[in-house]
């Protein structure tokens, strides 16, 4: 259930509780419908989890030896999110993202990424990065897998 972020606090220490009752009142707390949605969610059968995790697992490999195969591409592998990091042979992954919306398209067809730097808290980290979901399915992926290397053949930063 991404982004539901559903969990429970229990403590005395009212510093700790103080702070919790922000975040609660901030935008970070579960709506209602989450935590229901989540309630009922316990009752899923293990068989369910199983397949998705089988599915995304192979999706995930996919991915991987897809974005290994482009020279100059370095990849992560994720052992339990559905996307992963990889690093490209690009300056600034901003710029190559913004390129590849606006101005790059093979055979009618270009990819969305969304540029890394944005997922670390250091400045400066992930600049030439890209964050890829797998949420395709499998001859998707490959697809986007092979308008990115063509991509990348023609970009200059």
């Amino acid at each position: 259930m991404c982004g539901a972020r559903i969990g429970c606090l229990v403590s005395k220490n009212e510093e700790v509780i103080s702070t919790a009752i922000k975040f609660a009142q901030a935008r970070l707390s579960p709506p209602t419908f989450a935590q229901i949605a989540s309630e009922a969610a316990l009752q899923t059968p293990q068989s369910y989890f199983d397949e998705v995790i089988e599915e995304y697992t192979e999706r995930r490999n996919i991915l991987i030896r897809e974005l290994e195969a482009i020279p100059g591409v370095q990849v992560g592998h994720p052992k339990g999110a559905f996307y992963c990091i990889a690093q490209l042979p690009v300056k600034n992954s901003d710029r190559f993202a913004q390129w590849l919306l606006e101005d790059f398209d093979l055979e009618g067809e270009t990819v969305m990424v969304a540029p890394a730097a944005g997922f670390y808290s250091s400045e400066g980290v992930g600049l030439n990065q890209i964050r890829i979901a797998y949420v395709l399915n499998k001859e998707s992926l490959i697809r986007a897998v092979q308008i990115l290397k063509a991509a990348l053949q023609q970009y200059t930063d």
